[in-house]
């Protein structure tokens, strides 16, 4: 099967209909739905395969936190509101729409699979061989490297650049197949940079919670500076591929200008509400060291206080 060039599909229906989609709104987003893409089976599986571990500590009668589960499904539910519903249908149509969807998927559906913790899940279920095989990928070289956080976070950050100021976004536009790498791409670089910073899952070369939310706050100006440039640019993202659709009911320049707000003042808010999860983790850990610390300091009392009650007997003895 030949591949699917975006650019022939939408402009023969131009031909045909005068615009490829209808004005983007809340009933398009359903109207435009599809759930036969590759993804879709993805994230259904994915699910799938969750609620099943799930079930197996529960009937072997082993405890699985609820919000860690709501977390990892609510991530899943995201990736899926952005590529399989209409907003899917309209990320080549709109670079707003597009935008919206890339800082889902690569900056909020992460966070949200990290709380779940899947690793952690797959470990206390699978089988021993399995089990043993997932450990040695956690524990290989490539694995640290990847998971260290100055390698995620320059993975991170650097992508975008990559990807909007050369001509890979329009080639995203025109092949389908590409455009569908980009959507695990996004999904893949935001895990890694995520994944480390607050992930519950064991994971290799994990920093202490101060440098992990200084390497948030780093993050924060390249978001800004990627949206001011493209709000600010005289060039438009795709080529000539967003005027060739000759949408009647969209100006691709003031789209443009949209999308790079919506990077400007999307990442700014993620990296916030990262900052307020990362203080809350931390808060947590040092309640709950103080509270481990405190329970050894009874032990060792109530132990030295049992060494000074027999001590006396042990003379009386003598």
């Amino acid at each position: 099967m030949p591949p699917v060039d975006h650019f022939s599909a939408l402009t023969s229906i131009v031909a045909v209909s005068g615009d490829p989609l209808p004005p983007f709104g809340l009933t398009t987003v359903f109207t435009q739905t599809r759930l036969d893409s590759w993804l879709a089976v993805g994230l259904v599986l994915s699910g799938a395969l969750y609620l099943y571990g799930t079930h197996t500590l529960r009937r072997r009668g082993d405890r699985w936190s609820a919000g860690r589960t709501l977390a990892f499904l609510g991530g899943l539910a995201l990736i899926a509101v952005v590529t399989v519903t209409g907003v899917g249908a309209y990320d080549t149509t709109l670079v707003s729409v597009h935008m919206v969807q890339h800082m889902t998927l690569s900056m909020v559906a992460p966070i949200f699979l990290a709380l779940g913790a899947p690793v952690s899940l797959a470990l206390r279920t699978l089988p021993p061989r399995p089990r043993r095989t997932l450990l040695a990928v956690l524990h290989s070289r490539v694995a640290a490297v990847l998971a260290f956080p100055l390698t995620a976070f320059a993975i991170f950050v650097a992508n975008p650049f990559a990807l909007y100021f050369t001509s890979l976004y329009e080639l995203t536009l025109r092949h389908e197949w590409l455009h569908e790498v980009m959507h695990a791409h996004f999904i893949a670089t935001g895990c890694l940079f995520f994944w480390p910073l607050l992930g519950r899952d064991p994971l290799p070369g994990r920093w202490p919670y101060p440098a992990r939310a200084l390497l948030m706050l780093l993050s924060v100006p390249f978001h800004t500076v990627l949206g001011l440039t493209i709000m600010q640019s005289k060039t438009l993202l795709g080529g000539d591929w967003y005027p060739a659709l000759g949408l009647s009911w969209a100006d691709p320049w003031a789209d443009q200008v949209t999308a790079g707000g919506v990077l400007w003042a999307g990442g700014e808010l993620v990296s916030v509400t990262m900052l307020g999860i990362l203080v809350a983790q931390w808060i947590r850990q040092s309640r709950l060291e103080a509270a481990r610390i405190d329970r050894q300091l009874d032990r060792e009392e109530a132990l030295a206080a049992t060494a000074r009650t027999e001590q006396p007997l042990d003379h009386a003895n003598l």
